[in-house]
């Protein structure tokens, strides 16, 4: 299949590698043109511009959209909808909310243009570990278009969570276990970088995956941090939110669920933008390791000057 891709960032230029590697044609587009010659060296067709893109696309078009949520989505499918028609597919695999990927949807499909809103997770490990997808929007465009996300994801890693929205609906709630998850490993390794004890951090990390009911894919990725950085010296406890555990804390607030695991590692992010924590240390780091996302750089410490207060 020829499918045309806009965004060549931490996983869109990932993900067209892997199309390809399947056998599909990829089509990219991206604002800074140095990806897309390192796309197309690999193998890809490169775009000038949307319509570009879209008139090097068989029918019916497929155009997958992997930029940040919020108002890039929107320009670029605002741009799409005009060099697109009947029976073309969008699929946004960012983390849009929910509520703006159904307005969108019923915007497009006045058009008759189909909008698939895909949850994507998986990070920049997804290249040869695959991306787990959660699709939501009309089910024969999602049937239409599996191939591409059985080519994507690893064996039972995608699948059809419902009508329109629902896709970044479960992967918002995704996210947000995620902060509670990534809190949690955090406190307890702060608890244990405070102790009496010198304890080998990444040693644990790599202990407690060995048969414990702890054990998971983010300690293997704490392991790798603490080895790299056994006290996390070189990381700044600042740590961002992409808007998605808000609006799940915004969702359970709607539903009446009680959250407070979630919303309380929603706060400790906010906390972490005021003073340093190792926690926030932590998260930071297992951030980077899971999803490439940047961190700040720790402010040199003065040495210590022997006086006593």
């Amino acid at each position: 299949m020829r499918i045309g891709m806009v965004g060549l960032g931490r996983m869109g230029l990932n993900m067209t590698r892997r199309l390809m590697r399947g056998g599909h044609e990829v089509v990219v587009f991206n604002r800074n043109p140095d990806p897309i010659e390192e796309a197309v060296a690999e193998g890809a067709i490169g775009a000038e511009s949307i319509e570009d893109l879209t008139a090097k696309l068989d029918q019916p078009k497929v155009v997958w959209v992997m930029v940040p949520a919020g108002s890039p989505t929107e320009e670029v499918i605002s741009g799409l909808q005009d060099h697109l028609g009947a029976s073309d597919v969008i699929v946004d695999g960012g983390n849009s909310k929910w509520k703006d990927t159904i307005e969108r949807a019923a915007v497009l499909k006045e058009r008759g243009i189909h909008l698939l809103d895909c949850g994507t997770s998986g990070g920049v490990w997804g290249l040869d570990l695959g991306y787990c997808l959660m699709v939501g929007g009309e089910e024969q465009a999602f049937r239409t278009l599996e191939p591409v996300f059985k080519t994507l994801a690893p064996k039972a890693g995608y699948d059809y969570m419902g009508p329109s929205g629902s896709g970044h609906f479960v992967k918002m709630i995704h996210n947000g276990i995620e902060y509670a998850m990534l809190q949690a490993y955090a406190e307890g390794f702060e608890i244990l970088e405070r102790s009496e004890y010198s304890l080998d951090l990444a040693a644990i990390a790599k202990l407690w995956n060995q048969g414990s009911v702890i054990r998971s894919w983010l300690l293997e990725l704490a392991e790798a941090a603490f080895d790299e950085d056994p006290r996390l010296t070189s990381v700044a406890g600042y740590v961002e939110d992409s808007g998605e555990g808000r609006w799940t804390v915004q969702a359970a607030i709607h539903e009446a669920v009680p959250a407070p695991a979630i919303a309380t590692a929603l706060f400790a992010r906010f906390y972490s933008r005021q003073d340093e924590s190792f926690s926030a240390k932590v998260v930071a780091a297992l951030r980077k390791q899971f999803g490439g996302h940047s961190v700040r750089e720790a402010a040199p410490q003065e040495p210590p000057t022997g006086e006593e207060g």
